[in-house]
């Protein structure tokens, strides 16, 4: 009965699972056609929906040669980032790695076969991946070896070294996640799907991925725990608590949410950058490609805004919700009125007596002004009696059904994924 009571609260999500299961999932993210590849890039692909399911499918929607040329810049920075993950390779061994990582594009037979990580295929064959990518047109490779040498540097960085401050924070985002976006934002304009002040505006770019990474740092905050692992910053937390572990203990939840709440603010302000991003893209399936992972980003935070459960478990937006999501995100008009929804939905819930409370607000109002409501924002979630009745009646008779259907979905909603 949990369930039905969850299918009748949100209607809307109903409709469109079974909208995007039945077809509407291609408007957003068609597939490859494995048989139109050749031997290196089939397997490449494979690599692809094996390492990152939504990711896989949100590449594979993008438009002409630039498909291939960020299933290899995915796969490239996924054996990288496989590498600094792996604990079982000492330093010695692994900073170096890291640091020359870019120069085995073109080493034709460089692999590793020592890792022990669940990816560790895109490492053992890594001549099928650096293959491909020597068969992209040189522009591509220069964007993809670029960044590649540049991550790999900043991963080696922060390898021995812990965030403190909000800058370096913000530094080591940058070189996991500002980066992505950076190369990202140039193979679009090389592609010439997107002008080139998309590659050249840098700051915007790096702001795409400092969102979706503070997202996941914000949000994993106890999976981290649990694996050893701290990306909050010292700066924040230590005004709320003498070790960062502390935010989980039961007594500690007041603190906790506070500084919570701290770090969302810290992350809203990304949000006038993105929309303006956002608002510069021309290619349909670049900007669904763009869109839809900020769409989640600020879904995860109006869902952990306040939110004792981040200290307790995982917090996670409903697979419905983010098919709704992925359905509406399709132009600028509809993401500014989903930001605003939001926004609006996190506003409600600021606490007055929590210490960013003003802050918090300062950001929201600088959101409203980009993205105030119009007719879209009118009409997203507008439905009629007639449709809620047949809805809720679909619900009662099929909810078994629909919880059958979400989890064959998840692997084209998991939001905010690593």
């Amino acid at each position: 009965m949990d369930l039905l009571r969850k299918w009748l609260g949100h209607p809307e999500d109903i409709y469109n699972l079974l909208r995007f299961k039945m077809g509407g999932y291609r408007a957003v993210m068609p597939r490859v056609d494995p048989d139109s590849l050749g031997c290196g890039l089939r397997t490449c692909y494979r690599y692809l929906n094996q390492t990152s399911r939504s990711f896989a499918a949100v590449i594979q929607a993008l438009d002409g040669e630039l498909r291939h040329a960020v299933c290899i810049f995915y796969l490239v920075l996924r054996a990288l980032d496989t590498v600094e993950d792996d604990m079982s390779i000492p330093l010695d061994v692994k900073v170096p790695m890291l640091q020359e990582f870019h120069s085995y594009l073109y080493q034709p037979e460089w692999k590793y076969m020592e890792s022990k990580e669940k990816d560790r295929q895109v490492l053992e064959d890594f001549p099928t991946i650096s293959m491909e990518f020597r068969n992209l047109s040189k522009v591509y490779q220069d964007v993809i070896s670029d960044i590649c040498h540049k991550m790999g540097v900043g991963m080696a960085e922060f390898l021995e070294k812990k965030v403190d401050s909000q800058h370096e924070w913000d530094k080591y985002c940058h070189y996991v996640a500002g980066l992505v976006g950076i190369g990202l934002s140039r193979l679009f304009s090389a592609s010439e799907l997107e002008d080139s002040i998309v590659g050249q505006d840098t700051e915007l770019a790096n702001s795409m991925g400092l969102f979706l990474q503070k997202t996941n740092i914000i949000r994993d905050y106890l999976e981290d725990q649990m694996e050893g692992r701290e990306f909050w910053p010292r700066e924040v937390w230590s005004r709320y608590a003498q070790k960062l572990s502390d935010l989980a203990k039961p007594e500690n939840i007041e603190m906790a949410v506070q500084c919570l709440n701290e770090l969302i603010t810290n992350a809203l302000h990304h949000v006038p950058d993105v929309l303006t991003y956002l608002s510069r893209l021309k290619n349909q399936s670049v900007f669904n490609f763009c869109a839809i992972p900020q769409v989640m980003a600020i879904a995860t935070l109006a869902a952990c805004y306040n939110n004792k459960q981040v200290f307790r478990g995982m917090v996670k937006i409903r697979k419905g919700q983010a098919v709704t999501l992925m359905m509406d995100a399709t132009n600028i008009q509809a993401v500014k009125a989903i930001m605003y929804q939001y926004v609006e939905e996190i506003y409600q819930k600021i606490p007055s007596t929590d210490p960013s409370s003003n802050k918090t607000q300062q950001v929201i109002a600088s959101i409203r002004a980009m993205s105030l409501p119009g007719s879209n924002m009118a009409s997203r979630h507008h439905y009629s009696p007639i449709y809620l009745s047949c809805a809720m009646l679909l619900a009662a008779l099929s909810w078994q059904y629909l919880s059958t259907l979400s989890k064959a979905t998840e692997e084209y909603v998991q939001a905010g994924e690593n």
